[in-house]
């Protein structure tokens, strides 16, 4: 029948891809949601209050995306979750440094601290062709 190896493999591979596929979807939806420019978005009035200025969400809404994608792709996932777990740091170190907001910072933290246990995870993974 099966060899207990395979099957174990062929369930770390589907939980492998639903784990990464999950990162994926989330930051595809963060990404996106940084483009809408109307003025009374809340990603708007965020970035405003960074004071850096509008490209600067457009500039996270890419990178996000960019590591989205990055995820998918088994040979670059572990580049995108330490793309998408370094943008969470600045995150966390913007609301806090920046904007004066330190109980604010939990959420990207939280998100840094998984993104980065997921890498962890993975670092001594062969990646698959």
């Amino acid at each position: 029948m099966f060899d207990q190896g395979q099957t174990t493999e062929g369930r770390d591979r589907i939980g492998d891809w639903v784990l990464r596929g999950g990162v994926a979807l989330a930051y595809v939806l963060f990404g996106l949601d940084k483009f809408p420019s109307a003025p009374a978005d809340t990603w708007v009035r965020f970035f405003d209050q960074v004071g850096i200025g509008q490209w600067f969400r457009y500039f996270t809404g890419g990178v996000e995306l960019a590591g989205a994608l990055l995820v998918l792709i088994p040979k670059t996932a572990r580049a995108g979750l330490a793309l998408l777990a370094i943008t969470m740091t600045c995150a966390a170190l913007i609301v806090t440094f920046r904007l004066h907001h330190p109980a604010d910072a939990i959420f990207p933290a939280i998100f840094c601290a998984i993104l980065t246990a997921i890498w962890w995870s993975r670092r001594n993974r062969q990646p698959e062709s």
